[in-house]
């Protein structure tokens, strides 16, 4: 499935790196940055969680709540996100639906080795549960400009 720009962002219920519940639809009424990254505490995705980290205070600013996917579990969620001291919630999506729905779950490759990953993706999601902007070329270090700009 390949979401666009205007598609209503799929729901999903799973949980946080607390453990909390975290449905999509509980932030209605709200603006969503729904990034999507390949693995906690890895180069590129620290390099962008931190960026978001930085810059959290300013996505607050202009109204956006912050959500990070991978298909990592709790514990290592807890870990990254207490590591880096990120300001923002994990999501959990052992299960990969997801990265499924959002169509992001894809086939890569490295070292000449196929299998399926992540592929970092960003969508910016309306109050009304809309999608706004699909970031698929993401500047790891400067995530959150892209966003804010």
């Amino acid at each position: 499935m390949r979401l666009a720009i205007g598609d209503p962002a799929p729901d999903f219920s799973s949980t946080d790196q607390h453990g909390q519940p975290v449905t999509l639809s509980a932030f209605r009424g709200k603006k969503v940055v729904l990034y999507f990254y390949p693995k906690d505490d890895t180069p590129g995705c620290t390099a962008q969680a931190c960026s978001l980290r930085d810059n959290h205070a300013h996505m607050q600013a202009a109204g956006y709540e912050v959500l990070g996917v991978s298909t990592d579990d709790q514990k290592s969620h807890q870990k990254f996100a207490t590591k880096y001291d990120l300001p923002f919630t994990l999501v959990t999506d052992t299960d990969t639906k997801i990265v499924d729905a959002y169509g992001v779950w894809q086939e890569k490759s490295m070292y000449g080795r196929k299998f399926m990953g992540t592929i970092r993706t960003t969508f910016v999601i309306d109050e009304n549960g809309i999608i706004t902007n699909i970031i698929g070329k993401v500047d790891t270090k400067n995530h959150a400009d892209q966003i804010l700009n």
